[in-house]
């Protein structure tokens, strides 16, 4: 994959990828482009993080899925349901219990009968798990400040909180139009 980038600055002095311009300036008709470059730069940083994070774990046997999960349940004390991994990690139980089938395989996670109902199943990490989080710790500490390198501490919060803006408004347009349906 070829991860050379041709970013240019605008008369502002804000990044934009000419190419994606092109692209979006095409396929919306001579009409404003502004979000549609949006959503292709969201996808370019998130591609980043990605291959980061890939990388990060190339060698520790962790797709970043189980990464994730790993990461949520190493925050849980008492273990935390599928269904509830499932929903904090925006996917299907039926690919949290792959991923948790590989955490467990691994020796990473292990599931227990829930104590308020045995009919239920809490996943929690394993010591084993604490220990490859350890490890993975200053490796990913020093990756993210790399990748984040210039950016101010007021540019990380409002970089946050956009991102996450734009998840609500993904959640509450897919609640529209389920509704719709």
């Amino acid at each position: 994959m070829n991860d050379v980038h041709n970013f240019t600055p605008d008369q502002e002095g804000l990044l934009f990828d000419p190419a994606a311009r092109t692209a979006m300036t095409r396929f919306a008709g001579g009409d404003d482009t502004l979000t549609l470059e949006a959503a292709a730069a969201v996808r370019t940083a998130f591609n980043a993080i990605e291959r980061m994070r890939a990388h990060g774990t190339e060698g520790r046997g962790l797709s970043s899925g189980a990464l994730d999960i790993l990461l949520r349940l190493s925050a849980a004390t008492d273990g935390i349901s599928i269904g509830d991994l499932a929903q904090a990690a925006g996917v299907s139980s039926r690919n949290v219990t792959g991923l948790i089938d590989t955490l467990e395989r691994d020796g990473l996670a292990a599931r227990a009968p829930a104590p308020h109902d045995r009919r239920s199943v809490l996943v929690g990490i394993t010591p084993a798990g604490q220990e490859w989080i350890e490890n993975f710790r200053r490796p990913t500490q020093a990756a993210m400040a790399a990748i984040f390198r210039g950016f101010t501490p007021d540019d990380l919060a409002r970089l946050r909180h956009l991102c996450l803006r734009l998840a609500d408004n993904q959640t509450a347009l897919a609640q529209h139009l389920n509704g719709a349906r």
